[in-house]
């Protein structure tokens, strides 16, 4: 699609973007500072969890289902908080560990384990000629630099609207036994926003691939919904396990968006096998986590229930900035060709693509105007988006009038860009 810039005569198109440069300044005079550079929730929300601080004083209980809260032991994680994992990732209890607050440094020690050890029965995968990781892009950034770290190769596959481009993956497994696992974030993906369809699941649970081939099921905004509408997501377990799969899938989660991010509790669910793996690999360098921790959010969030009940809390103070910034964008770009972005119905980003030869330009040029962004090619393995399109948009944590101060800006940088584009090229 052509933008409206490139359709102008070569005189209409210097007046717009003088007039662009115009109000360039005048922004810059504004001396904004903003921040829409990480998927962090607002102070208001973090704010809604305080009352849990309340539940364990002195005089409080510490056991749960027998277990001594405030002593050793228990390393897989106390009952209460594995029944809540369970019905988290979809699995039994026992197939499930609780951890600290961290779900991505789950998913590092895992694959560290693979890449030293191999998984159970295989080569470690350090051993191999060649070892290569799927990142369905645009895609999280810190996902990639955990295999890019650990010398994985990533290769990027293009996302879609049902989720990763299905015949470019089974085609890739298919091919390349070198190919060991794959980064998903199955619901309200990160940045998409989109939720992957039953196909898609069935597709990565049944797929033919390398015995040792892992996903990284990262079910991070599960319960992340807008509304009570939200999308729904199958239970790739039950489709993997039907297929005898079982191994394949490496869930986690956390209550980081939900309760205090950074301070929070983590999930890892599996089959029983890789369960097994796991704990026996983890124990070497750790006795239990903070079970009081898990007892106080259990507390708190008893059930799946609960967590919903309480996320409706939060949508309460997500919904106001996700209409925002699809108004502004609306308002400012909609009929110019010069973007696109999605429309998720639950998570905390919204993907936003340029003109090719964009985002970076915009990125630095929204920086200039006083708003940080996540930098243009995060989302795409090793910061090189190959079109240099993509943007994260991360609207959760400024107010609603912080928010559209920096869209506008985002909305102008994408106008002269484009404006710019247009006339370079002639």
């Amino acid at each position: 699609m052509e933008t409206i810039y490139q359709q102008m005569s070569d005189e209409e198109l210097k007046a717009a973007i003088a007039e662009l440069e115009r109000e360039v300044e005048e922004t810059r005079a504004k001396g904004l500072k903003l921040d829409m550079a990480r998927g962090k929730p607002s102070p208001a929300q973090v704010d809604i969890s305080r009352p849990m601080l309340d539940l364990l004083t002195s005089d409080a209980d510490l056991t749960d289902g027998g277990i001594d809260c405030s002593n050793y032991g228990c390393f897989e994680g106390i009952p209460s908080a594995r029944r809540l994992a369970g019905e988290f990732i979809g699995v039994p209890p026992e197939q499930t560990i609780v951890l600290g607050s961290s779900s991505l440094n789950i998913m590092q020690s895992i694959l560290i384990h693979y890449w030293e050890k191999g998984v159970p029965g295989y080569t470690p995968w350090s051993k191999l000629e060649h070892t290569k990781f799927l990142c369905p892009a645009p895609g999280y950034d810190r996902h990639f630099g955990i295999t890019e770290h650990l010398g994985i190769e990533n290769i990027p596959v293009r996302m879609t609207e049902t989720g990763p481009d299905m015949d470019e993956v089974e085609r890739l497994c298919a091919e390349d036994d070198s190919i060991k696992g794959m980064f998903c974030v199955p619901k309200y993906s990160n940045p998409t926003g989109i939720t992957y369809s039953e196909e898609t699941v069935r597709r990565l649970a049944t797929m033919k691939a390398a015995p040792d081939f892992r996903i990284v099921w990262d079910n991070a905004y599960a319960v992340h919904d807008l509304t009570d509408e939200g999308d729904a997501l199958v239970n790739i377990f039950d489709i993997a396990r039907e297929a005898g799969n079982e191994d394949r899938i490496l869930g986690v989660a956390s209550t980081s968006k939900i309760t205090f991010p950074g301070a929070g509790i983590a999930f890892f669910g599996s089959s029983p096998a890789n369960v097994a793996e796991v704990s026996r690999t983890l124990q070497v360098g750790l006795i239990s986590a903070n079970k009081l921790n898990q007892l106080m959010h259990t507390r708190f969030l008893p059930s799946l229930d609960a967590v919903r009940a309480h996320m409706r809390k939060h949508a309460e103070f997500l919904r106001p900035r996700f209409a925002a910034v699809e108004r502004k964008l609306t308002e400012g770009l909609e009929g110019t060709g010069c973007a696109t972005w999605t429309h998720p119905n639950g998570g905390y980003f919204v993907s936003f693509d340029g003109p090719e030869g964009s985002a970076k330009r915009v990125a630095a040029l929204c920086a200039e105007l006083g708003v940080k962004l996540t930098p243009a090619g995060a989302t795409w393995p090793y910061g090189k988006d190959p079109h240099d399109t993509n943007i994260r948009i991360a609207p959760t944590y400024p107010s609603v009038e912080e928010l559209e101060a920096a869209l506008d800006v985002l909305v102008l940088a994408t106008k002269l860009v484009s404006a710019q584009l247009a006339l370079e090229a002639r």
